[in-house]
């Protein structure tokens, strides 16, 4: 699979995770050597991670889902490298959130570039999870809210269904077992 470097999720983690680790040495007052151009950005609202590397290439990473509008929550990376909400991409793929996105079909395609058989090795961006997490934590707080109640109203429809259909298959079997018992 050939991917841009530049568009690899985890180049995204890798800047999220120097930054979160930076945090964590300023607390320690130990000085971080590495990335030091990587900065977790708000303008406007919209957060973006941004790097300079070798004062020369910068690289901006919109962290904003293309679906819902808002700051990626729960983030993954399709492997066309495009980054959504987990929710929104299990949405796109057609897909629970019980299912995944390992389950989409092979056909479905990116929301952004159209591209199909993205899904499958789609990848949770964790660092960059913590981050946004860490940085906007009051909005951070209200959309864990949103997304349990979300998830939970998911795992309560799949549960029903997988009970329908397993009480379904012992209707239909009733009358069989009673003719052999």
């Amino acid at each position: 699979m050939h991917m841009e470097i530049l568009q690899s999720p985890w180049l995204c983690e890798l800047m999220a995770f120097h930054i979160n680790l930076r945090e964590e040495k300023v607390k320690s007052n130990k000085a971080p050597a590495l990335f030091e151009g990587c900065s977790l950005n708000f303008d406007d609202e919209n957060p973006s991670l941004s790097c300079e590397l070798f004062d020369s290439i910068k690289i901006d990473i919109d962290l904003t889902c293309s679906i819902c509008l808002d700051t990626v929550f729960d983030p993954v990376s399709l492997t066309c490298g495009h980054i959504f909400c987990h929710t929104c991409a299990c949405s796109a793929a057609s897909v629970t959130i019980v299912d995944g996105l390992k389950a989409a079909e092979p056909n479905e395609k990116c929301p952004l570039c159209r591209k199909s058989g993205v899904y499958e090795g789609s990848l949770h961006l964790e660092e960059i999870n913590i981050l946004l997490s860490r940085s906007c934590h009051e909005h951070w707080e209200q959309r864990l809210q949103t997304e349990r109640r979300e998830r939970i109203r998911q795992v309560k429809e799949h549960w029903e269904s997988q009970c329908r259909a397993f009480m379904g298959c012992l209707d239909s079997e009733a009358p069989l077992l009673s003719a052999v018992i």
